[in-house]
């Protein structure tokens, strides 16, 4: 079941306008929440970040509490897989042939489904285009995802499973879905928000549980660095094991195994922390 603007329906009665601005211009946002057998993980933090970047794309903002229903709505109609993902997309609602906005009011969409468990480690290729820390969707968890869907094809094409962006500084700045750490000199870093990475979910939970320190370093730190690791919702911590083909030192190394046991611990217990 497919929950839009209030209703709970099948997949194929839920529809929304083809003149819907989140398919015209990608005006909008979305969150991706995992769920473990049939619970939510996260829940809260996910629904403050959708409403912080409707806020910040000037959206009307999403009705948090009704949107919580909805996922209990559709988690209780779904199969309680042992690892599934909750997708909620906010955008502007239909609008014209253009670049402004319409007058209808928003859609609001969630939709439940499995997800399919990330390899043990990964092979991440450094792209080419860079982020800009300084654009106007910043921060912004946005459906506009051109950029993310050529990035990750390109990675794929050089044997990669995630794309790493440096940023306009040539700083080391995050992946497509994903954040990223590194270890060097004993150091747990992940790059600051002020690189233009997203604040991730799953990011900020790591560095409360397991420490680290937000630190900008050039994107050539990856390639040295002793372990690094990718962040992300339905990931959780996933060990980097080779970058552009050269391999790690470790992976997982110690820092990222710790992170790892401590994550898995916390996580168990803790479903909204």
């Amino acid at each position: 079941m497919i929950w839009v603007n209030g209703d709970l329906l099948s997949p194929e009665e839920a529809v929304v306008s083809v003149f819907d601005h989140g398919l015209m211009v990608g005006d909008g946002v979305f969150e991706t929440i995992k769920c473990v057998n049939g619970e939510s993980f996260a829940l809260t933090r996910h629904l403050d970040r959708l409403a912080l970047s409707a806020g910040r794309l000037g959206l009307p903002a999403p009705d948090l509490p009704a949107l919580a229903d909805a996922v209990r709505q559709c988690l209780d109609a779904a199969p309680r897989w042992p690892l599934g993902r909750i997708r909620i997309t906010h955008t502007s609602g239909p609008g014209p042939l253009g670049s402004d906005r319409g007058a209808e009011g928003p859609n609001t969409i969630v939709i439940v489904g499995e997800q399919a468990p990330f390899p043990a480690t990964a092979a991440v290729t450094v792209v080419p285009w860079p982020r800009n820390e300084r654009g106007a969707l910043t921060g912004i968890k946005s459906t506009s995802y051109g950029d993310n869907a050529k990035a990750l094809a390109y990675a794929k094409e050089r044997g990669g499973g995630e794309a790493i962006f440096e940023n306009l500084a040539a700083n080391l700045c995050e992946g497509t879905g994903s954040n990223i750490f590194i270890v060097t000199g004993g150091r747990l870093i992940t790059p600051t928000l002020e690189s233009g990475c997203l604040a991730g979910v799953t990011r900020a939970l790591v560095l409360e549980w397991c420490g680290g320190d937000e630190e900008d370093v050039p994107i050539e730190a990856l390639y040295e660095a002793e372990e690094a690791f990718l962040t992300s919702t339905t990931r959780d911590i996933q060990p980097i094991a080779l970058v552009d083909g050269r391999r790690l030192k470790e992976a997982p190394g110690p820092m990222t195994l710790a992170a790892m046991k401590v994550w898995a611990e916390r996580s168990a217990t803790e479903l909204n922390p």
